[in-house]
């Protein structure tokens, strides 16, 4: 019994690894702007939206701007990955929460990842910021929150 109950545990644990024993969601991380074409970047959202529904995982995007930053965080706010806390971080406005559907986190996601950075820069009317914009899935406990 003990034996067989080691055996099932480490058949979970393998199961939630990659080959180099790291978690599948651990390498789903991409700078902006990004070589990735658009179906590439729309697997990778794909990919990270199965992962924050199924692991304790959210998603977080930083823009850099000259002279602020602002931080969104989407976690699955149900287990069967239709609703999605959103959470936004402005360093001017501070904190703001709400609940949105998959679809736009799946729109605003894609939308973020396949922008160039001289398109956010354009929009802003500032100046190139000195660093990049990043997409990455970490662990829950790993998030900043207000």
């Amino acid at each position: 019994m003990a034996s067989e109950r080691t055996t099932q545990t480490q058949t979970v644990q393998q199961a939630a690894t990659n080959s180099d024993g790291e978690a599948p969601w651990a390498d789903l991380e991409v700078t902006i702007p990004t070589d990735r074409d658009h179906a590439s970047v729309v697997a990778l959202v794909e990919c990270a939206l199965v992962e924050l529904t199924h692991e304790t995982v959210g998603a977080v995007f930083v823009a850099h701007q000259v002279g602020r930053s602002t931080r969104t965080q989407y976690v699955a706010a149900d287990d069967v990955g239709e609703q999605f806390q959103k959470r936004h971080f402005d360093d001017r406005l501070g904190w703001h929460e709400t609940t949105v559907p998959r679809r736009t986190v799946r729109d605003e996601l894609i939308t973020q990842l396949t922008r160039s950075a001289s398109t956010s820069t354009e929009r802003a009317g500032e100046e190139v910021a000195s660093e990049s914009d990043t997409f990455v899935v970490k662990p829950v406990r790993e998030l900043r929150t207000p």
